[in-house]
């Protein structure tokens, strides 16, 4: 008796664990793939190229998409919009707007705030610059980024990568 006691308290005890895992399954959304990624950042970074050329703009494109429910790692691709840098001139030290992108989403990754938008001051190697878009998804973080244009344009145009990404992850 007492040996069908502890059988029936195991049985019992691997059919809770087993149902707490599912569970647990259930409310971890999974990541995308690889290939479904590449497909939805290429379609973001698409937007970003249609609505900078509304805005007749060029610049450099980012887009990153971090899993989890913290930013420890991510998958990133970008794309030219025309040009990548804006060259120096007597009156000007010009910019590598690839650099700017990616200080923008680095600032991102950092505060979860759009960037720009910080509620400290911008530390060594971020700028403050507007430009760049952040949302949280069910599967992770989204970051886009634009820089070429004046910011208000430059948020427009990460605003439309993002739309995309939010709305598949």
């Amino acid at each position: 008796m007492k040996s069908r006691l502890v059988a029936l308290v195991a049985i019992l005890m691997f059919a809770l664990a087993a149902v707490d895992g599912a569970l647990g399954a259930a409310k971890t959304p999974k990541p995308p793939s690889a290939a479904k990624l590449d497909a939805l950042t290429s379609a973001a970074l698409e937007a970003m190229k249609q609505r900078a050329a509304e805005f007749k703009v060029g610049g450099v494109a980012v887009v990153a998409y971090a899993p989890g429910d913290t930013i420890q790692g991510w998958t990133s691709k970008m794309t030219v919009v025309g040009r990548m840098k804006d060259l120096p001139s007597a009156t000007d030290k010009g910019a590598n707007l690839l650099a700017i992108a990616y200080a923008k989403a680095s600032e991102m990754a950092d505060t979860h705030e759009d960037s720009g938008d910080a509620k400290r001051p911008p530390m060594t190697g971020e700028f403050g610059w507007e430009g760049g878009v952040i949302a949280r998804t069910r599967t992770g973080f989204v970051i886009v980024a634009f820089s070429g244009g004046k910011s208000e344009d430059d948020v427009q145009i990460s605003r439309a990568g993002l739309a995309v990404l939010k709305a598949a992850l």
